[in-house]
């Protein structure tokens, strides 16, 4: 229920940040109808009302700083809805070493939005930061990381290993990998977190939900305009 709020706030957003693609008709035919209060006018503004402030991030942080000996793995990407997916993942990747520090990079919104399209990310970088250093695999959070993970990333961190799921890399504005750094020096590794899913399976279920929330209540409108209707007649009839 709260994703599905989540989800109908941020759909009133620009309708500029669309990506107007033939599959996506169908998708984008049926999100005005999302929010909508009794009226047909909608409660959401499309902008998160989330303050973020230094003492939310401290409670939330593990305060964990590398040790020596601790093998530095960096991941990056949006964590957007932060689900299961994203748990195996870096279950996964925290396997890897017998003492793992990983440091996850996210990208900033606008950043995301470049490579996601749509009303992406759902979630803003704020509440996206708070959601990933709640998991208890992750030790610290680059926030706003660069898409590509440079070499001045990799030699202030101390990265030892740079893991990557099995979703699509998208190419960096420029159209390189963003990952050709980590690749030229040996230290980049996919890995699959077993899991199929992800933040657009999620986002599609809601709607898909939503749709069909929808219908029942207009079958049963209809019906219960029947029976009012029937029984006006007879009531008409007796006089």
């Amino acid at each position: 229920h709260h994703l599905n709020d989540r989800w109908q706030g941020h759909l009133r957003g620009s309708e500029d940040s669309w990506a107007i693609q033939d599959e996506d008709l169908d998708y984008r035919k049926h999100t005005d109808n999302f929010g909508k209060g009794p009226k047909g006018h909608s409660p959401w503004t499309g902008v998160s009302q989330f303050l973020q402030t230094s003492q939310k991030i401290i409670q939330f942080a593990s305060g964990k700083e590398p040790q020596p000996g601790d093998t530095i793995i960096y991941v990056a990407g949006a964590f957007d809805l932060f689900h299961i997916g994203h748990v195996d993942f870096l279950e996964k990747v925290h396997q890897l070493a017998e003492r793992p520090y990983i440091i996850a990079g996210l990208h900033f919104d606008q950043e995301v939005n470049r490579y996601k399209g749509k009303n992406y990310p759902i979630m803003n970088i704020h509440e996206r930061t708070l959601s990933v250093l709640a998991c208890r695999y992750v030790s610290e959070v680059v926030i706003g990381a660069p898409y590509a993970v440079t070499a001045d990333l990799l030699d202030h961190f101390k990265v030892t290993l740079v893991c990557h799921g099995m979703t699509e890399v998208v190419p960096d504005k420029d159209g390189s990998d963003p990952y050709e750094e980590p690749k030229r020096r040996g230290i980049f590794q996919l890995v699959d977190s077993g899991s199929n899913l992800t933040t657009d399976l999620i986002v599609q279920r809601i709607i898909k939900n939503r749709l069909e929330f929808e219908a029942r209540n207009q079958k049963k409108e209809a019906k219960e305009l029947a029976v009012l209707e029937a029984m006006k007649r007879l009531e008409e009839e007796k006089h």
